[in-house]
């Protein structure tokens, strides 16, 4: 089985968390102009282009969701991320807070930083203003909506975990939040203290000094 992604990539980081819960093997393909090969293997399987991707016994997963699913379907381990069907309902609302996490945390936190690398007379601050209002929305709904439980959709880690730990890592970055927003900044610590994601932020740091800052 084989990932290809990059270390430093909140997408990517999501389906990492997944794999270093349940301790599962595969082989890591690096997406960088360092390697080439790798890219055009890539580029073969999934021509959408959009990491990461999953190559599997003959099979090819896209989406990070549908990745972390179907490691749950076909490569058991003792962490269920998302609990098919032992319990449906509580499986739409890990679904629903993945959902959450990646469309109003996580896509506005990536237009925030991928404004950062245009070219200066291509910047957008009306989306960057937009995205701002969008990511303060969430946050501040997550504060209330986080407040009794441990993890994103109960008190057992799942899917919506990890959406989460990357798009609030990121967004605390762009957007940081931990001093006004005490339950989501617990939460984050609590995600960042998790041993899988501790790993993933560990693998990381040899790219962090990639991420985008803001232009002077």
């Amino acid at each position: 089985m084989t990932l290809y992604a990059h270390p430093l990539s909140s997408y990517c980081w999501k389906v990492l968390i997944a794999l270093y819960e349940n301790g599962t093997l595969f082989e890591f393909r690096q997406l960088d102009p360092e390697h080439p090969e790798n890219g055009a293997e890539f580029a073969a399987l999934w021509p959408i282009g959009k990491m990461p991707v999953l190559a599997d016994r003959g099979r090819t997963i896209g989406e990070s969701s549908i990745i972390i699913e179907y490691l749950g379907l076909h490569h058991r381990g003792p962490v269920t991320l998302v609990p098919h069907h032992a319990d449906p309902d509580a499986a739409l609302k890990v679904r629903m807070m993945d959902r959450i996490f990646d469309h109003y945390v996580m896509t506005p936190m990536q237009q925030i930083v991928f404004d950062r690398i245009r070219p200066a007379d291509r910047r957008d601050p009306y989306g960057v203003a937009l995205a701002r209002a969008m990511l303060d929305r969430s946050c501040n709904w997550l504060e209330t909506e986080l407040a009794d439980r441990t993890w994103a959709a109960g008190e057992d880690f799942s899917l919506a975990d990890c959406a989460a730990a990357p798009a609030l890592h990121y967004a605390d970055k762009v957007q940081p939040f931990r001093a006004h927003l005490p339950v989501l900044g617990a939460y984050l610590d609590r995600l960042e203290a998790r041993p899988s994601f501790a790993r993933v932020l560990r693998e990381a740091e040899p790219c962090a000094h990639l991420f985008p800052q803001e232009p002077a």
